[in-house]
């Protein structure tokens, strides 16, 4: 049967054959197929739906979702041929994916990724929780054909009383998916965004976002481990929060103790906004008084600004730039471009000031981003200690069978010159 048998959903189901030599890392659990993968499939495709996924001499490999209109034609879903997936077994895995979260909630923290996309076996979908609100970023056609199953399990085994899905603009044009949001109470679709900001803590610290998604899902939990070590190098020291978004590093700094803090984002809007989050959590004592007088901010583009910055004006900078390459094509300009933010960090901080740099280009290896530091770091004439190595937390796992699900991945490093 079908993943969701409804009348828009083809009945049909497919039987897939894999060329001749293309089958093993299939088997490794890999679960992206290309269309130069496939040898023959079987009936004539007339849409969206289940395949069956053999190998050249017609032994099983796996239970996939086959469209192709999406930019990976077939998604693996399943290696256990007994384990059918349909809409019970997405179910479950939401479930299961909300259920190994659940320790990482407490009193301090009621903000955590709940799915991962292909790293909780759920290809294309991430789901945040944020206090009461549930944000769905959809980057695939699967994803988007199983939202409604997906937001009712959301339902079924969390608290949550808000749901709003949007579609990722990164991959709608090769997804061949409209820039849609959507939203749902648990009565059912709503026709608009929920009214007012979306409260919530993360490590003992208050933030707010907007109704509707903006990046990512409105905020960055992936950094939430890192913000917290960050923290612990900030006492008396001058900082720089280079790509600063909304301030969630910036609020860390401070509540460790920083001299100053320099927020820059090429977005005003967003550096207002910090501003405004600085005020709350200073207002409710959750970080040290007199926090806003110690905070500046400056609207630029963070490649500009390490050039223009004082040398030795600053003691702690934090470079979390956006992503650099979207596509294994980019990698080389990525590089270059990591290369030359260290590379100018390391020029302007005084001597044995610390950095804590951020790569989240899944085109970018862990061992690619040393390298680009160290180049950085010859060039530049300074010797590093590389105090920690940072990735994302728990509630961002990889799946080892697929390296791009490590795509966040941080250094702290203490600059000598």
């Amino acid at each position: 049967m079908p993943l969701l048998p409804r009348a828009n959903y083809p009945r049909a189901m497919y039987t897939i054959t894999i060329r001749r030599g293309r089958e093993d890392i299939l088997r490794k659990h890999n679960s992206k197929v290309y269309s130069g993968a496939i040898a023959a499939i079987e009936p004539v495709y007339s849409g969206p739906s289940l395949a069956r996924v053999l190998d050249a001499d017609g032994r099983f490999i796996a239970w996939g979702s086959y469209d192709e209109e999406s930019h990976t034609v077939l998604t693996l879903l399943s290696w256990r041929e007994e384990v059918v997936p349909d809409d019970g077994w997405l179910e479950a895995m939401v479930a299961n994916a909300v259920d190994n979260r659940k320790h990482l909630i407490d009193e301090r923290t009621n903000a955590v990724r709940l799915i991962h996309g292909d790293a909780d076996f759920i290809p294309g979908l991430a789901a945040d929780l944020y206090g009461d609100e549930i944000r769905i970023l959809i980057s695939s056609r699967f994803a988007h054909r199983h939202l409604e199953t997906v937001v009712k399990a959301l339902f079924n085994c969390t608290k949550a009383q808000w749901i709003s899905s949007k579609v990722d603009a990164l991959y709608a044009p090769s997804e061949h998916l409209k820039k849609e949001e959507r939203n749902f109470s648990r009565g059912g679709e709503e026709k608009g965004r929920r009214e007012g900001n979306t409260a919530f803590l993360e490590d003992g610290i208050l933030y707010e976002i907007t109704s509707g998604i903006s990046q990512k899902s409105g905020f960055y939990l992936d950094q939430r481990n890192n913000r917290h070590i960050v923290e612990g190098y900030a006492a008396g020291r001058r900082c720089l929060d280079a790509c600063s978004f909304t301030g969630a590093f910036t609020l860390h700094l401070l509540r460790g103790g920083a001299e100053s803090v320099l927020a820059c984002d090429a977005s005003e809007s967003v550096l207002r906004h910090l501003l405004y989050q600085v005020n709350i959590n200073e207002d409710r004592g959750l970080i040290p008084a007199g926090s806003r007088s110690r905070v500046a901010i400056r609207k630029d583009d963070v490649f500009s600004l390490v050039r223009q910055i004082e040398e030795d004006e600053f003691d702690l900078i934090v470079l979390d730039p956006p992503k650099l390459a979207k596509k294994r094509d980019e990698r080389d300009g990525a590089m270059r471009g990591y290369k030359d933010l260290n590379l100018w960090a390391m020029r302007k901080i005084r001597d044995g000031g610390i950095v804590a740099a951020f790569s989240c280009s899944g085109a970018i290896s862990r061992q690619d981003f040393h390298t680009a530091v160290s180049y950085a770091a010859a060039d530049a004439h300074v010797d590093l200690q590389i105090l920690e190595e940072l990735s994302a937390g728990p509630d961002h796992p990889v799946r080892a069978s697929m390296s791009e699900t490590a795509y966040l991945k941080g250094l702290v490093y203490r600059v000598v010159k």
